[in-house]
C-alpha cells in the first residue's frame, strides 16, 4: 500500500491527464451525431486525443517542448477537424493544467513563449470553429492566459519563498560565523592576558631566584651554579613568552605596559561606569581573599564585560554588582534595569567572552531577565585549594 502511495504522490499529475483524455474520447464516441459534434471518424478523433495528451507527460525531460507541443497539436488537429477540440469539454481542464505548467517555468523568457504559444493556439482554435463569434476569439484565449497566469503566481510565491530560506541560511550562517570569530578573538584575548599573568610570574621567580643565588656563599658553590642554570632557563622561558604575546597580539593593539586588573579595581571600575552614565552600586559579601591572579582578572572582566553590556545596550538606568566570597568559589552577580543583553559588543566581548572565561576555569553562567523587569548575569568560579 505504502508503494502504491508514494506512486499516486509522485505520478498523480499524468494520472489526472490520463483521466481526462479518456473522459474526452468517452464523450467524442458517445456524442457521435450530435450537434456540434466532431465531423471526422473516430478512427481518427480517438488517436488525435491519443496524442494530444502525450507531450505532457514528456513535460519531466522537456518542462517547455512538451507542454508547448500540446497546444501545436491542438491547433493543428484544427485544421483537420475544427470541432473535435472545442467538443471534447475534458480538454479544457487538460489545457488549463497544460497552460498552469507553461506558467510555473523557471526560466521567465520561457514561461512568456509559453504564453504566446498558448494564446495564439487558442486563437486559432477559436478562429477555426464554423460560425466563430467574437467573443469566442476573445474568452477561449483569456481562459487559458488565466492558467498560464496561475502558474506564473505560483512560481513567483516559490521564488519569493526560496529566496527567503535562502537569505535566512546566508544570516544564520554569517551569525555562526560571527559567532566564531568572536569565540576566536576572545579566546586569543583571554589567552595573552593570562601569558601575560604567566610572564609576570615567570619573571618574579627569576629575580627571587637570582637574589637567592647572589646571597649564597662560596662554600654552597654547586647551589648557586644550579640555581645560576635555573635563573638562565627561567629567563629563556621569559623571552620565550615575550616573544608569543607579541605574536598573539594583533596588528595596532597597544602593548599592555599596566599590570592586569583583578577585583581590588572594581572600585574605580564603579566610578568610571557612573560617570558614563549608568550608576552602578558594589556589594560584596563573605570575607574577601586572595584569588589566583588568573581568576582574578577573571571575575574583574566579567563585572566588567557586564557593566559594559547594560551601559551601551540595555538601555538601563541603574545596576548593581554583587561579588560573594565562599570558601572553593566567588560569584559575580551584574543585575540591571535595562531590557536586557547582546551577545557581544561588536569587538568578540560581551556575554560570549564571559561565557568563555567561566568555561576556562570550570564555572557556571545564567543569564536571563529578572522578574520585574531588568537583566541578570550571574557566574560562579571555582576558586582551588592553595594548599594543594
Amino acid at each position: 500500500m505504502s508503494h502504491l502511495r508514494n506512486l499516486a504522490r509522485q505520478y498523480w499529475f499524468d494520472l489526472l491527464v490520463a483521466v481526462l483524455a479518456i473522459a474526452a474520447m468517452v464523450e467524442v464516441a458517445l456524442g457521435r451525431g450530435h450537434r456540434g459534434a466532431p465531423q471526422t471518424t473516430l478512427w481518427f478523433c480517438l488517436p488525435a486525443i491519443a496524442v494530444l495528451a502525450l507531450p505532457i507527460f514528456a513535460r519531466r525531460r522537456f518542462p517547455f517542448a512538451g507542454p508547448a507541443v500540446y497546444w501545436v497539436l491542438g491547433m493543428g488537429i484544427t485544421f483537420v477537424d475544427p470541432l473535435l477540440i472545442p467538443y471534447a469539454n475534458a480538454l479544457v481542464p487538460m489545457g488549463l493544467a497544460d497552460a498552469f505548467l507553461l506558467g510555473n517555468l523557471r526560466d521567465l523568457r520561457k514561461a512568456g513563449a509559453g504564453l504566446a504559444v498558448i494564446v495564439a493556439s487558442a486563437v486559432t482554435i477559436a478562429y477555426n470553429i464554423p460560425g466563430h463569434s467574437v467573443s469566442q476569439l476573445v474568452i477561449l484565449p483569456l481562459e487559458f492566459a488565466v492558467g498560464w497566469a496561475a502558474g506564473f503566481a505560483v512560481r513567483q510565491r516559490a521564488g519569493q519563498a526560496k529566496a527567503a530560506e535562502e537569505r535566512a541560511t546566508a544570516a544564520e550562517l554569517e551569525r555562526d560565523a560571527a559567532a566564531r570569530i568572536a569565540v576566536a578573538e576572545e579566546r586569543a584575548r583571554i589567552a595573552r592576558e593570562l601569558h601575560d599573568i604567566v610572564a609576570h610570574a615567570v619573571s618574579v621567580m627569576v629575580l627571587q631566584v637570582g637574589a637567592v643565588r647572589h646571597k649564597l656563599p662560596d662554600a654552597l658553590a654547586e647551589d648557586r651554579d644550579a640555581l645560576r642554570s635555573v635563573e638562565r632557563v627561567g629567563r629563556g622561558a621569559l623571552a620565550e613568552l615575550r616573544h608569543l604575546l607579541a605574536v598573539m597580539r594583533r596588528d595596532g593593539d597597544p602593548a599592555e605596559l599596566t599590570p592586569q586588573p583583578g577585583l581590588d579595581g572594581l572600585d574605580s571600575l564603579v566610578k568610571d561606569i557612573g560617570r558614563a552614565g549608568l550608576p552602578v552600586e558594589l556589594h560584596v559579601e563573605g570575607q574577601p581573599f586572595p584569588l589566583p591572579p588568573g581568576i582574578d582578572l577573571s571575575a574583574y572582566r566579567i563585572a566588567q564585560e557586564a557593566l559594559t553590556n547594560a551601559l551601551k545596550h540595555a538601555n538601563a538606568s541603574h545596576a548593581d554588582v554583587t561579588i560573594c566570597y565562599a570558601p572553593d568559589e566567588i560569584q559575580i552577580q551584574v543585575r540591571d534595569n535595562g531590557h536586557g543583553a547582546v551577545t557581544g559588543n561588536g569587538h568578540g566581548h560581551g556575554l560570549i567572552g564571559i561565557r568563555e572565561r567561566v568555561k576556562l576555569y570550570g564555572g557556571d553562567m545564567t543569564a536571563d531577565t529578572a522578574n520585574g523587569g531588568g537583566f541578570v548575569l550571574s557566574t560562579r568560579l571555582p576558586v582551588p585549594d592553595p594548599r594543594r
